[in-house]
Formats: C-alpha cells, structure tokens, sequence
C-alpha cells in the first residue's frame, strides 16, 4: 500500500488537497517508484474513455445483433479488432511526431476517417495511394484534440441526474490549468 497527498494547485480557483491510498502487487521499489505510480493516478480516466470509445462510438449506442453464443463471440471480437485497428494507427500516427502526446489524437476522427475509406473503397482500387501514416493518421494529426486537463475529481459511482434538477445560470464549466504536487507519506518497502 502506498499513501500520499496529492496536492492540486489551480490558478483560478485555489488548492486542493486530498491524501489517496493505492494497492499495488507491484512490489518491487527499484522498478516501480511509488512516486510513478501515484503520478499514473490521473491516467486512470483513460480507461473509462476506452470503454465508451468501444460502446458509444464505435457501437453508436446499438446493441449487439447476433443471436446465438458463437455470433455475439464473433461481434464481441470483431468490435474489439475494429477498437485495436484504430487505436494502432493513431498510435502510429502520434509516434510520427516527437513529444506528441498520444492523448491528443481523437479516436472520433480515426473511426469516421475509417468509415468513409470503407464507403468510398480507398484503398482497394487500383492506383490507389497508400503511405505508411495512411489517411486515418493524417486525418487524425490534422484534427488533433487540445492537450489534456489534469482530472481532480475521485472515482466515484455517479448518482443519475434528476430531469427535474435546475441548471442555474452560476455554474462554471471553465477548464483550467492545474499543476500536480505529490509526497509520499508512507516510505518504499
């Protein structure tokens, strides 16, 4: 178990201060800081991204269509080549630039940018041209999303919001820059 305080500081709406707890069967201290470790601790929001990618844009909110084991087996794991084909090459596209961060690249752009080669056959007809970045790539790097907020919300299960809730005109949406300082409170094994 590591323990640290993790301490927000924003430049418009002050400091926060919260302590966290991490489990970790990462053991060894020599290959796994606890520093690194808590630092991965705002990462944690990609996965969640990862997953809506997979059931709201690629799926566009539909359901699977088979109707027997083997079929949902073969959707399930179509689905999942489609998500690691794009994944891949907007990987390949960020890497093409140096110190770009892989977070920029929208996964929207490369899934319609795919979408729009398979309805106008690119890349199948003859005298068609193919680089390695590829026409997902280049779409992705010309439509790159802006760098990401550091996330300062804990997890937490969201409560369902009541249709009947106001929406009051004093609610700040306003994104901000934040800085991150951590100290670990309880020392490496």
């Amino acid at each position: 178990m590591i323990e640290a305080r993790i301490t927000i500081i924003t430049t418009t709406t002050g400091t926060r201060t919260s302590d966290y707890r991490l489990l970790t069967t990462l053991l060894d201290p020599g290959t796994h800081p606890a520093a690194q470790l808590i630092t991965l601790y705002h990462q944690r929001w990609e996965i969640e991204t990862a997953y809506l990618e997979r059931k709201a844009s690629i799926l566009g909110g539909r359901v699977l269509r088979a109707r027997t084991p083997a079929g949902i087996d073969q959707e399930i794991h179509a689905l999942l080549i489609t998500y690691q084909v794009l994944r891949t090459a907007m990987a390949d596209a960020t890497d093409s630039r140096p110190g770009l961060d892989p977070d920029r690249a929208s996964f929207t752009t490369a899934l319609n940018t795919a979408r729009d080669q398979i309805v106008h056959a690119a890349g199948i007809i003859a005298d068609t041209v193919i680089d390695l970045i590829g026409a997902i790539g280049t779409n992705v790097l010309d439509n790159l999303l802006p760098e990401r907020r550091i996330r300062i919300k804990t997890r937490m299960i969201k409560r369902s919001n009541s249709k009947y809730q106001a929406r009051g005109p004093n609610i700040d949406r306003r994104s901000y820059q934040a800085t991150t300082n951590i100290d670990i409170i309880s020392p490496d094994p």
